[in-house]
């Protein structure tokens, strides 16, 4: 019984802790997506209206696609390990 409970507490701890990873990295994504329309309302002066909101899907489909690329290039290189050679 008291196994189940530690367990259980485990298991409320780890779902608290993803569900504030996953808050912080909303936050995270909200503050890129107001930077990046910031960013083209500055350089391209497209407005608010459909040309505007085309550009942002552009450049954040490409970000999204380099970055997805990147990661898991990242992912799936082997860690680098310390050979000995042993006489």
């Amino acid at each position: 019984m008291k196994e189940e409970t530690q367990q259980m507490k485990g298991q409320v701890l780890e779902t608290i802790a993803t569900l504030m990873t996953t808050a912080f990295g909303l936050i995270a994504a909200l503050a890129w997506n107001e930077a990046i329309k910031a960013f083209i309302l500055q350089y391209f002066q497209a407005g608010s209206g459909i040309t505007g909101l085309l550009y942002y899907a552009i450049i954040i489909t490409i970000i999204a696609v380099i970055a997805t690329i990147i990661i898991g290039k990242v992912i799936a290189k082997p860690s680098v390990q310390a050979v000995r050679i042993v006489e």
